[in-house]
């Protein structure tokens, strides 16, 4: 591990000091900027932007001006946020890791961006995407061993976590990119319910599939932020398993072996095993469920609409500007525009019949958590790809909500994340329930 570059910062505490003026919003954007000059040109988790600094200290005087008592401040008054390449934001161009014109990719700042500055939060920079949130990698490196990836599309966001260079990072997820980096980088990942967060402002890639996520050190910081983002939060939706494992109310875990598990390499199945002994011998209940039996079909079925959506969402760049796309974008595309729109609206039957039929399972077999690895195993090593979004398409391609916590390391000092997924719209109780299992958890 690269200890200089891996100090993931508490929301929750960052938060609450900035609240309570200390230190003052002056201080704090010096040394916000100070340490990204310091670290990034190592890791290459934000875009360029030359003058950040006089542009921060112009946003934090606005925010001082608005609010002369930070105790009476937004919930997240002068907290530095990281914001995906492919989000607007009103004073930074949006390059979405392409080599377009900015100026092409323009439009009106985001929903999400709206919310986090009427909570008060200071927009760091963007931080780096793969090229329109797909496959071709940016140049960002997973702090804890730089020659790794630190996973994608949203690199930047989860490394800037990790790295300390910002508590709290926005990212999106298609089918694994919020997930997957977050358990590449070793910090909390959380992918809301499908819609749970406006999409307004976003570059689209599937927009059946794609959703604004979050990263933060830990769950606190994301019980913090979600309900500032998230649409109709509700604080009474977190009953069940915010107290200990002693009681009452303790989640039933469900793991879906068979197929997909087997998806996984072998570091990454014995240390989901280990933590799953860990779960049992706390109190929890695990039962094993044969829930993806046509894990290939499934698999075949998202891939045609992922596709299909992304070359309709590229139409008119991609016919004006084809040849700036790099060449992992320009096969999805290419594949997408094959896809015939019969094949599309079949596939989408697929994944109706699939949710039905997951949401049927899991409430047969009295599950309230589904547990799985984050990804195939811990960081690959190499820049020239991100890793596989496998263990999270299922859970993508319903729309369900889904959390990876930090779960242990490699020999290596690679992070590994496990992933626990919810219920669609149940958001609040995912977070609730979840809180037990981090307290259980061997993080080492």
């Amino acid at each position: 591990m690269e200890e200089f570059l891996v100090r993931p910062r508490s929301l929750t505490r960052e938060a609450a000091a900035l609240r309570a003026g200390v230190p003052a919003l002056a201080i704090h954007v010096d040394r916000l900027c100070a340490r990204i000059d310091r670290v990034d040109p190592l890791i290459h988790a934000f875009v360029p932007e030359p003058g950040r600094t006089d542009r921060l200290h112009a946003e934090a005087r606005a925010l001082t001006a608005r609010h002369p008592d930070p105790a009476q401040a937004p919930p997240l008054y002068g907290v530095a946020v990281g914001v995906k390449d492919i989000v607007h934001v009103d004073g930074l161009p949006t390059h979405a890791g392409s080599a377009l014109p900015p100026g092409v990719l323009g439009g009106p700042q985001a929903a999400v961006v709206d919310r986090l500055r009427a909570a008060g939060a200071l927009v760091a920079g963007k931080t780096v995407t793969a090229e329109f949130a797909g496959g071709a990698p940016g140049p960002t490196r997973n702090p804890h061993h730089p020659g790794h990836t630190p996973g994608g599309s949203s690199s930047g966001s989860a490394a800037a976590v990790a790295a300390g260079l910002v508590p709290l990072a926005i990212g999106t997820q298609t089918v694994g990119s919020v997930v997957r980096p977050a358990a590449y980088c070793g910090v909390v990942g959380f992918r809301p319910t499908h819609g749970r967060i406006p999409m307004a402002g976003v570059i689209p890639n599937a927009p059946s599939l794609d959703t604004l996520g979050l990263f933060t050190a830990d769950l606190a910081g994301v019980a913090l932020a979600a309900p500032l983002l998230c649409d109709d939060w509700d604080d009474r939706g977190d009953r069940g398993g915010r107290g200990g494992v002693g009681d009452d109310d303790v989640p039933v875990l469900g793991v879906p072996v068979g197929p997909y598990l087997e998806r996984a390499r072998p570091e990454a199945v014995r240390a989901f095993r280990r933590q799953l002994e860990l779960l049992s011998t706390r109190g929890l209940m695990v039962r094993q469920l044969d829930l993806l039996p046509d894990f290939a079909e499934l698999e075949r079925q998202l891939q045609t609409i992922n596709r299909f959506e992304m070359a309709a969402s590229h139409a008119e760049w991609f016919d004006r500007f084809g040849g700036l796309y790099r060449p992992e974008t320009v096969a999805g595309i290419r594949h997408g525009r094959g896809v015939q729109p019969a094949v599309y609206r079949a596939a989408l039957d697929f994944r109706a019949d699939f949710r039905a039929r997951l949401f049927e399972q899991r409430r047969r077999a009295g599950v309230d958590l589904l547990l799985a690895p984050s990804a195939t195993g811990p960081a690959p090593l190499g820049l020239d790809g991100t890793g596989s979004a496998v263990m999270s398409l299922p859970w993508s391609c319903a729309g369900l909500p889904a959390l990876s916590l930090p779960a242990g390391v490699t020999e290596r000092g690679l992070p590994l994340g496990l992933q626990v997924i919810g219920e669609a719209g149940a958001d609040e109780r995912l977070l609730a329930r979840a809180a037990v299992l981090e307290r259980v958890l061997d993080t080492a």
